[in-house]
């Protein structure tokens, strides 16, 4: 998920008028059911083997991806799943993989160190014994005096901001406390607070002078960069650093690493003691099919006048490299892959169609969803919107880790909250009970919701994702939790059910204003 589990505030609660929804009563013993299959029958968790620990890293445009692509759409294919494709949504650039990464301290002393190439980075030139130098500059005409002195060196800034000891859990969970603050009706329509002028100015300063740097190393002759961004305990935050487009002009060979590692180097330069490294990358770039893909498949629908619409469901399956993306997003597409499969396993017959799309791409900019939408649905630039837009019943995301689901955020839809509530009841002992009017950004809900349709994110425990797993080389299988994906399942194969059998579409919001990218 290209995102920090943002949470942008919403429009109020305040009902409006000719927006009252009629509340079908469910069918409880279908709702049994379902939580039957799913809590005492799951397949989540082999589905999430499959996605990490078989198929591996995801990143856009690698053979990884590629292979968990082709692998989801047979799985859904085995379980009776119709029209499955694997849908081209647009141009994205080269793929790019990491075939060989080696890294090591050898002076003063021998000590292997955390880290990985730095996404879209190229290769060492074969293995490389070379000093480390230390760069401080905080403007333009800092780097001056290093011209002349970086050939044939590794490069890396000055680390001067401590690890500090942490006295709070990794994980945690919501509490009945915030979960009631979280469903209180707000009339705020703020997010983030806004960047101040001088703010922008000095990110726009920095973003230049990085730029220069990594222009003067190359010039130079540097043979490699060392970076990181935050993280503790072994634990680094991955994310590209070259450009994936097909005429990307070449940049140095980078490793991003663990903090730890980068202040001992730090320090010991400050100090006036040789650094000394062993390193080696061999990456490999993918340059034959530019294109990004969307895996796509349904459950036809089974009434003559409702199955030309859509209930839509899905989650981002692309990932970072430095592990094999396990919480962001496995856990999302096993959730959303495991609830197609329980609707199709109980032999339930919707009255719409259900689609499942699992994204591409999300990680550097929702592409997936939003070449999907642009294609199938509308251009929010525009908001000329083609005829399957008045088809969709409903789109819900899930994106934001392992942790169960303890509720769902209607992006200001306050028509839809009756429903959710009512469809929620059954799972209230599961710890699903929060219906909030507040929007949630950074996914691929975005892409529908933009566009003025019914799309929504669920509300999650965090657990780790924030702290340890999100964007991370930790982010493997070993931190999914099984009984939260199993209850997340159940809870989402009845959302989408529900969706699919009900007299009406989801109520929507007014059409969005056109919204011209920005240049």
């Amino acid at each position: 998920m290209n995102k920090a589990f943002l949470i942008l505030l919403g429009a109020s609660f305040l009902a409006l008028p000719g927006v009252a929804q009629t509340v079908e009563p469910l069918d409880a013993a279908v709702v049994e059911k379902i939580r039957q299959e799913g809590l005492n029958k799951s397949q989540v968790m082999d589905i999430a083997f499959y996605l990490t620990d078989v198929n591996g890293p995801r990143l856009s445009g690698s053979t990884g991806l590629a292979k968990a692509n082709q692998w989801a759409k047979d799985k859904l294919t085995s379980w009776g799943l119709k029209n499955a494709v694997i849908e081209p949504w647009g141009t994205f650039g080269k793929g790019w993989e990491v075939e060989k990464s080696y890294l090591a301290l050898t002076k003063p002393y021998y000590q292997p160190m955390i880290g990985s190439p730095k996404a879209w980075t190229p290769s060492t030139n074969g293995p490389v014994k070379a000093q480390v130098v230390l760069v401080k500059a905080a403007k333009e005409e800092d780097l001056a005096q290093y011209a002349g002195k970086l050939k044939g060196k590794v490069v890396m800034m000055e680390v001067t901001t401590p690890i500090k000891t942490t006295f709070t859990a990794d994980a945690s969970r919501y509490t009945d406390e915030q979960l009631q603050k979280l469903a209180e009706p707000t009339q705020s329509t703020a997010g983030r607070t806004p960047m101040t002028e001088e703010q922008m100015t000095a990110m726009r300063a920095r973003r230049a002078l990085v730029g220069k740097m990594s222009e003067m190393f190359q010039k130079e002759g540097a043979v490699a960069m060392f970076s990181g961004r935050s993280g503790s305990h072994g634990t680094f935050f991955t994310s590209n650093g070259a450009s994936y487009a097909v005429d990307a002009q070449p940049a140095l060979p980078e490793f991003e690493m663990a903090a730890e590692d980068l202040g001992r180097m730090s320090r010991l330069l400050a100090a006036g003691i040789p650094v000394e490294v062993e390193l080696e990358s061999k990456t490999r770039f993918l340059t034959e099919d530019p294109q990004g893909y969307n895996v796509i498949a349904e459950i036809p629908g089974t009434d003559k006048k409702l199955k030309s619409e859509i209930v839509m469901l899905g989650g981002h399956i692309d990932s970072w490299h430095a592990a094999t993306g396990a919480t962001d997003n496995a856990a999302g597409v096993a959730v959303m892959m495991e609830a197609v499969r329980i609707i199709k396993a109980l032999n339930l017959q919707p009255k719409r169609t259900i689609r499942i799309a699992l994204w591409g791409g999300e990680e550097q900019g929702l592409y997936g969803s939003r070449g999907y939408a642009k294609k199938h649905l509308g251009d929010p630039a525009t908001m000329k919107l083609l005829p399957e837009h008045e088809k969709i019943a409903g789109y819900f995301n899930l994106d934001n880790g392992s942790g169960k689901i303890r509720g769902i955020y209607t992006q200001g839809n306050e028509a839809v909250a009756p429903l959710f509530n009512e469809w929620m009841k059954p799972f209230n002992d599961l710890g699903a009970t929060t219906v909030t009017n507040r929007n949630t950004g950074g996914t691929d809900h975005l892409s529908f919701d933009g566009l003025g349709l019914p799309g929504f994110q669920f509300i999650q425990d965090g657990l780790e994702y924030n702290t340890r797993t999100h964007h991370t080389n930790m982010d493997t299988y070993d931190r999914l939790q099984a009984d939260d994906l199993k209850q997340a399942s159940v809870i989402v194969a009845n959302f989408v059910y529900q969706t699919a059998i009900r007299k009406d579409k989801l109520p929507r919001k007014p059409l969005p204003a056109p919204r011209p990218p920005q240049s």
